[in-house]
């Protein structure tokens, strides 16, 4: 065996190893996050983008922001909207909760949620809807309602296949900051 072919034997493993090492990478890649504005700190599987827009919600226009990420097939979100007025919480927790159910033609099956540092509030609820995307095709939503002071959350998981450990960990991290 010659020095060269040596060389080459030993090399080739070693020039493979970046390409297994991408092809094992995880499809959702966790990180600790803490959106600006938000008053949250919560875990994303992916890097943040940040929207912000008027939306009109139980007839009031209001300024909402949206962090979210695609990761896996997969939607994650939170939207922060300001309800300025304590007597206005109610109705947009109401109205939001009954558009994540009829955006996807589904019903929601709900159930208590509450993110540490949350103002306790009996209509804070974690909803699971299965339905239908625009195109026919069927859709897991997992959505969020909570509320600090009189700003409301939404967060949101949705997608084709949602990993159950991938849900757990993305709800299961939501606190609010002080």
């Amino acid at each position: 065996m010659s020095l060269a072919s040596g060389w080459r034997n030993r090399a080739l493993p070693i020039l493979w190893l970046p390409a297994a090492l991408v092809a094992c990478s995880p499809a959702l890649d966790w990180r600790e996050v803490h959106p600006e504005g938000t008053g949250v700190t919560a875990l994303f599987p992916c890097r943040l983008d940040k929207h912000e827009r008027s939306v009109r919600i139980a007839g009031v226009d209001l300024r909402i922001q949206q962090h979210s990420c695609d990761a896996a097939g997969s939607t994650f979100s939170l939207a922060v909207v300001d309800g300025a007025e304590p007597i206005r919480v109610e109705p947009l927790l109401a109205a939001l909760k009954a558009g994540v159910a009829a955006n996807i033609g589904g019903t929601a099956l709900a159930e208590p949620f509450a993110p540490p540092g949350a103002t306790p509030n009996p209509s804070s609820a974690l909803l699971h809807v299965q339905g239908r995307l625009p195109d026919g095709r069927p859709v897991t939503l997992h959505a969020a309602f909570f509320v600090h002071g009189v700003r409301i959350y939404q967060a949101a998981a949705i997608g084709e296949t949602l990993p159950e450990d991938a849900v757990r960990s993305f709800f299961g991290a939501i606190k609010l900051t002080p």
